[in-house]
């Protein structure tokens, strides 16, 4: 396979697109983003802006000439249009395609069996028939990575830090296990998988910044910020799992609301595979986070 240097990347102003478009330009990849003529976002200048329509394949494929890699961080309401995102690849004769994957451990057979979270693996599935029918002159790699750990904070998801006063929900007590990576990491992720193609082809490579409990990120939070006020408060699986499918059954479902149901469930019900034990950060050129590096990541997100 010939060395990547020209990327795409599509859905460039969510969570995890604008790390990876920083990620990408710092390692020197020629990278260019994807946007609807309408959109009023301010890109990085590094960076080549190439305007589109993503209900045509025409569209799609004339920008992704002479393209290496495409990057999906397209989120939910856009994931559906992947499939043609993925057939201008393979008109353009783009190498490597990434989907919007970036989260739950969808290779585990109980999270492909959570809605939402299964389609995903559908796409997946879509996506390996498309490859088989180039006879492999395109290939994928999905990069499972655990919830945002910075993100998750900031948002108050994983914990709520304040100086004062700040809470955890912990999930069946807050004893498992769970991988969980920064979105800076996951930028660096895409760009270890684009470096090692041979290596990360055709496969889903797993990364994190750590692995912890609830329990012990509780510790750590109290720690770096102080025990003054601080909550605990209990949460179930089972609840959060049975209340997405009775949202799901509503003809006028939060589809945010119930996907995050599905996704708490996947991330710290048990046999989820959250813990990615064996995981691709030595390949792909990722350190866990040491605790003082924790600790001020903490600190951080209080301010």
């Amino acid at each position: 396979m010939s060395p990547i240097k020209t990327v795409t990347v599509a859905g460039a102003t969510g969570n995890v697109g604008p790390a990876v478009v920083e990620q990408l330009i710092k390692a020197g990849f020629s990278v260019t983003i994807l946007s609807r003529p309408e959109a009023k976002h301010t890109f990085p200048t590094a960076a080549k802006v190439q305007l589109v329509d993503y209900d045509s394949l025409d569209s799609l494929a004339a920008a992704l000439q002479g393209q290496d890699a495409v990057v999906s961080t397209l989120g939910a309401a856009g994931s559906f249009k992947q499939m043609t995102l993925v057939d201008a690849a393979i008109k353009a004769g783009v190498q490597r395609f990434i989907p919007s994957e970036f989260g739950c451990n969808t290779g585990n057979p109980k999270v492909a069996g959570l809605p939402i979270l299964g389609s995903k693996v559908e796409f997946r599935t879509a996506l390996q028939k498309k490859i088989a029918e180039t006879g492999g002159k395109l290939s994928y790699t999905g990069i499972i990575n655990g919830p945002f750990f910075d993100w998750g904070m900031r948002i108050g998801w994983l914990a709520s830090l304040k100086p004062e006063g700040g809470s955890i929900g912990l999930w069946d007590g807050g004893d498992r296990v769970f991988s969980t990576t920064t979105l800076a990491t996951v930028g660096r992720a895409v760009v270890g998988v684009l470096q090692h193609p041979e290596e990360t082809k055709d496969r889903l490579v797993y990364v994190q910044d750590t692995a912890l409990t609830l329990k012990q990120l509780s510790e750590k939070a109290q720690k770096a910020l102080g025990a003054k006020g601080w909550q605990e408060n209990s949460i179930s699986v089972d609840a959060a799992l049975a209340e997405g499918h009775e949202l799901l059954q509503k003809p006028d479902a939060n589809m945010g609301a119930v996907a995050m149901c599905f996704i708490n469930t996947a991330i710290f019900g048990e046999g989820y595979g959250a813990h990615y034990k064996q995981n691709d950060n030595e390949l792909l050129g990722i350190k866990d986070l040491t605790d003082d590096e924790i600790t001020a990541l903490i600190k951080s997100l209080s301010s």
